[in-house]
Formats: structure tokens, C-alpha cells, sequence
């Protein structure tokens, strides 16, 4: 026993006692300071269990349920047929010099105009009517009714018909007109995303309640995080037929892409750079040129507008300006002047020309993770109502919202919305894997009908 020796663990405690009696800094708990015991202390801190929703509802998903629907198909693509214009007119077109006092207009292959119809034609010597003389393939002719001819030397003139004139006795009109087949067509693209917890993870308590998509609720974090990847999958399933493109002709990509609304927009639709962003006045003319070029298209009524919130401003801004007229500023309108009333500067619609207007933030465009990081996109005019195409599969006129979502479904799979789970952990029975895989899968493309009447602002 003379050889025993004695040695403490390094990390056993000696205490010592404290020479008077005080406060030490020992006994609170610094989350801050470096190298601080945290947790390893033993005193608990009051704990808040609940997640501060700091950035509110963090999802961006409800602007296409809101302006369209959602149906099911049953093939790779959907196709439909919108009808094209009524009249015939030409934009921009050459016309020869007077020749024996009739003009010749090269109108390009397959155009519509027969003999003896008359036409308006603007001219650089103004607007003039004629009728055609003569037409083939290609080239009409066409005399002035008025004794000057319609010019002199050649230019690029603009036209359309407006009737017809026979003389007594004379055969009645050659050839007929066909209507134009404007066929378009979009294709599905597939959606998925996946989640994977360990079993040891799935079982491990933490401090802070989380609920999770399905309503459940517990100190099991994978709750959040599944539902956090269940909500992000649901706003990438919107946000992909917003920005989708397909793939062009030398597209770099493997995958084919669909027509999102914006790529619909910009093909087929109009595109108005700088809109409401001047002063109240220029605000009003530009929605007076707005309003021109909604006449001609189809003329619908009610449209609403998705905006970012510089637009929003400036709508408000100008319609606050032409809500007051005389020297005191008084306002059109009834209310109750109540010393509880609230002055309020935004406004949800209005009406001007023949046309209602309908606004609301699009919170797609503003948040900092995704439009309101990069700008380029202000706002969206969507039509509201809906529109009548042929539908090649029922082989009938039907009646579609002018913007809806195509998903693939069957009586075998529905693929609006999938999930299922596979592993050992969380009910699943599937393999030996010791974890909870979640897997997500969607199908589906946008049908953007009429996509003249839409307006997008840059």
C-alpha cells in the first residue's frame, strides 16, 4: 500500500467555497459570450417553444387558383383552337405607283381579298377608298374612287375591307373566303421533390413546438420539416407555370419545357415597359393607351391586375388625384365624415372608359426570394371571365377560363398533387432503410386561351 497513488479525472469538479457570500457570473446562463457552458449550466431559461413568424405567410401559392381553374387530362399534351380575326386587313404593306390610275398592293400568298371589293387604304396623302380591279396570287389591284388616285409613288400602306360594289348585270362574287385554323398547344412537365429524416432523427424530442401541413402538431422537428417541403413543393408547382419556358429549337436542355404565362405573354400577347411610373397625369394616358389597345383585341370588360407594389402606389397615387376636384378638395362620392373615420388612400378597382379594372398586390412579385429579388416582371392584366374554344377531344365548342391549369389524371393515377412515403420510419413498411423518405410529384401545364387580351408589364 506504501506505492498507491491517487488521481482525479480531468474533468471531475473540485468546489470550493465561496470566501463570502454573492452573486457569482457562474449563475446565469450567456448565450452570447464565447466559450460559455450553454445548456451544460443547470439553471433553465425562460423558453419560448413557438417559432416567431417573422416573415408572415411565407407561401406564394393562390394566383392561379384565384384567376382560373384546375382540370384533369389524360394525355401528353393539350391542344385547342382559338378563332382568328373577322375582318380582313393588311399592316404595313407595299403599294407600286400609279399605273393607267390604279395601284398595285402585294399582299403575300393565300390573302383573302377578291375583285370588286372595295378597301380603305392609308396613305402618306391620307386615307383614300378604292376597289380592287383585279387579284391573284398574290397582288391586288385597285383603283381610287377619288380622281387623284391613291399616290403617286410607291409606299407602305395600310388597309382593310370594308364591303363590296357590283355593276347592273354583272356575275356575282369570285371565290370565297376560309376562315384561318390557329391551332396552339402545350404539354405537361413533371414536378418533384423529396424529404428524408433518419429514424433516430424522427424520434429525437426537440424544444420547440412546430406544427406541420396536415395539421399535426409535437416537439418533432421533422414535422416542420416536412411540412416546410411540402409548402415549398406546392409554390414551385405555381411558380413553374408562371416562369416556364420550352425549350427551343437548339435549346441547350434535355427536357422539352411547357408555355408558362409569362413565355405565353411575351409570343402571343402585349408588353408595356414603364407603365403608371410618372406623374398622376401620365398614369391616367397610360392607361388610356392601355385601353386602346384592349379595343382592339376581344374588348373584355372586367380585367384584373396582379402588381407588384410600385405599381400599386402609382394606381393609388393617380386615382387619389382624380378624386378631388374645386379649391377645397372636395370628393365625389357618400360617406359618413365621422371623427373615427380613417383616411384611406388604396384602392381596390375602378372604372374607366368601358372598362373595370380590379387590382391586388401579387406577393410573387415582391417577396425578396424570388420576383422581388430580380425585378423584370411589375404586374400581369389577366381577363376576367372566360373564353370559347373547340375542344379536339370532345369535338365540341366548350366553355374554359381564359387562364386554368391542365393536370395528368386517370382512374389509375392521379398526378395533380402525389405523395407517399417510403422506408421504415413513420408507418412505412416499404424497405430496411432506417429512415422516413417523403417523395412529392406533380404533372401539369398552363392553357393560356385569348392570350391577346393579356398584358404583361416589364
Amino acid at each position: 500500500m506504501a506505492n498507491a497513488t491517487y488521481s482525479a479525472g480531468s474533468n471531475l469538479i473540485l468546489s470550493n467555497a465561496a470566501p463570502v457570500k454573492q452573486t457569482l457570473a457562474t449563475n446565469y446562463i450567456d448565450f452570447t459570450a464565447a466559450g460559455t457552458a450553454g445548456w451544460a449550466q443547470q439553471y433553465l431559461p425562460e423558453l419560448y417553444d413557438a417559432e416567431i413568424e417573422r416573415y408572415g405567410d411565407r407561401s406564394l401559392s393562390g394566383f392561379l387558383q384565384m384567376v382560373g381553374a384546375e382540370m384533369p387530362m389524360t394525355s401528353d399534351q393539350v391542344i385547342w383552337s382559338e378563332q382568328g380575326r373577322l375582318h380582313i386587313s393588311f399592316e404595313t404593306v407595299a403599294m407600286a405607283a400609279n399605273a393607267n390610275s390604279a395601284n398595285v398592293i402585294t399582299l403575300g400568298a393565300g390573302h383573302a381579298v377578291r375583285v370588286n371589293q372595295t378597301v380603305v387604304v392609308s396613305t402618306a396623302a391620307g386615307i383614300k377608298k378604292a376597289i380592287v380591279t383585279a387579284a391573284d396570287a398574290t397582288t391586288i389591284t385597285v383603283k381610287s374612287y377619288s380622281s387623284d388616285g391613291l399616290s403617286a409613288a410607291g409606299e407602305n400602306v395600310d388597309l382593310f375591307v370594308y364591303g363590296s360594289e357590283f355593276k347592273k348585270g354583272q356575275n356575282g362574287m369570285t371565290g370565297a373566303v376560309e376562315p384561318d385554323f390557329i391551332s396552339l398547344t402545350n404539354k405537361p412537365i413533371i414536378l418533384k421533390d423529396h424529404y428524408e429524416i433518419s429514424g433516430s432523427d424522427a424520434s429525437q424530442i426537440g424544444w420547440i413546438e412546430v406544427t406541420g401541413e396536415a395539421g399535426q402538431t409535437g416537439y418533432l422537428w421533422y414535422i416542420k420539416a416536412e411540412g416546410d417541403t411540402r409548402q415549398r413543393f406546392e409554390d414551385y408547382s405555381e411558380m413553374a407555370l408562371v416562369e416556364a419556358e420550352k425549350k427551343g429549337a437548339s435549346g441547350v436542355v434535355d427536357v422539352d419545357g411547357t408555355e408558362g404565362l409569362f413565355a405565353a405573354i411575351e409570343d402571343r400577347g402585349h408588353q408595356f415597359d414603364g407603365f403608371v411610373g410618372g406623374t398622376a397625369t401620365e398614369s391616367l394616358q397610360d392607361f388610356d393607351t392601355l385601353l386602346k389597345k384592349l379595343d382592339k383585341e376581344g374588348a373584355i370588360e372586367e380585367n384584373m391586375l396582379f402588381v407588384n407594389r410600385d405599381i400599386a402606389l402609382s394606381i393609388d397615387d393617380m386615382l387619389a388625384a382624380q378624386n378631388s376636384y374645386g379649391a377645397g378638395g372636395t370628393s365625389y362620392g357618400v360617406f359618413n365624415n365621422s371623427e373615427d373615420m380613417a383616411l384611406n388612400l388604396g384602392f381596390s378597382g375602378f372604372r374607366r372608359g368601358s372598362y373595370d379594372f380590379y387590382k391586388t398586390d401579387w406577393k410573387y412579385l415582391n417577396d425578396a426570394s424570388t420576383r422581388g429579388l430580380i425585378g423584370g416582371v411589375e404586374g400581369v392584366l389577366v381577363p376576367a371571365g372566360t373564353s370559347s374554344v373547340y375542344d379536339q377531344i370532345l369535338g365540341k365548342n366548350i366553355k374554359r377560363p381564359f387562364l386554368h391549369v391542365r393536370y395528368r389524371a386517370s382512374e389509375a393515377d392521379d398526378r395533380r398533387m402525389k405523395s407517399w412515403i417510403t422506408g421504415s420510419v413513420g408507418g412505412a413498411q416499404t424497405s430496411d432503410l432506417d429512415a422516413m423518405e417523403v417523395h412529392y410529384l406533380t404533372e401539369r401545364c398552363l392553357v393560356v386561351q385569348g392570350a391577346n387580351n393579356f398584358v404583361l408589364f416589364n
